[in-house]
């Protein structure tokens, strides 16, 4: 995986056994950012401005190539009280911006589907501002199958959607996975059909829907406020 710009090699070096390499363009003059990538002992060479404009035009002079992200199984987070699930989401902004939220929070753990889902990747990391790096990312081939599965480890499935519960007025169990749906079509209806309860925020207004990231907002903190 490449990721650019300062503040992502920041980012990148709360981890620096995950950077295999540092490319700086020819004009980098960053003093502070060189000491950083030295302290570290991360490897890093120079490349010319035209070729990593070619890759991307946003680079602040700076690439860092990294592992590929190792996403974490499904059994190594039945432990844990709060569960997010992403049915489907597939923006990268709204991915990053939630996991973020969770950070904050205090959850750890988010599940996300292989197909037609949005992957980890540059723009996810970036977006994360670092909180990428203390969640947990478990990527399974059906969703449907893993809810079942935490049903049967006791967990308690909520759907978030515009037709259910008044989200103020839920009493969560006391081990949860909340699922926030696609951006355009909001829950699966095989999914939708899995979860214990849906819950809703109220629409008063003349939009009748939230971005994703901040409708998850919202019922995260409502969701922990309850603890």
């Amino acid at each position: 995986m490449r990721v650019f710009g300062k503040n992502s090699l920041k980012e990148a070096l709360n981890n620096p056994s995950k950077i295999k390499k540092v490319y700086l363009s020819d004009s980098f003059k960053d003093k502070d950012i060189i000491k950083l990538i030295k302290d570290n002992n991360v490897r890093y060479e120079s490349i010319s401005p035209y070729d990593l404009d070619k890759i991307d035009n946003k680079n602040q002079g700076v690439m860092v190539v990294l592992d590929d992200f190792e996403y974490t199984d499904l059994n190594d987070i039945l432990n844990d009280n709060i569960i997010i699930i992403l049915d489907h989401l597939e923006d990268p902004h709204n991915f990053g911006a939630i996991i973020r939220t969770m950070e904050a929070a205090g959850i750890k753990s988010v599940i996300i589907p292989k197909d037609r889902s949005v992957d980890v990747n540059a723009t996810v990391m970036k977006t994360s501002v670092g909180a990428l790096n203390y969640v947990n990312i478990v990527r399974v081939t059906n969703l449907n199958n893993t809810i079942n599965k935490l049903k049967d480890n006791g967990y308690f499935i909520y759907g978030a959607d515009m037709s259910g519960t008044d989200y103020k007025s839920v009493d969560y169990a006391d081990k949860k996975v909340l699922i926030i749906g696609n951006e355009g079509h909001g829950l699966s209806n095989i999914v939708r059909k899995s979860c214990d309860e849906i819950v809703s925020l109220p629409m008063n207004g003349n939009i009748n829907s939230l971005n994703a990231s901040v409708a998850a907002g919202i019922l995260i903190y409502d969701l922990i406020s309850k603890e």
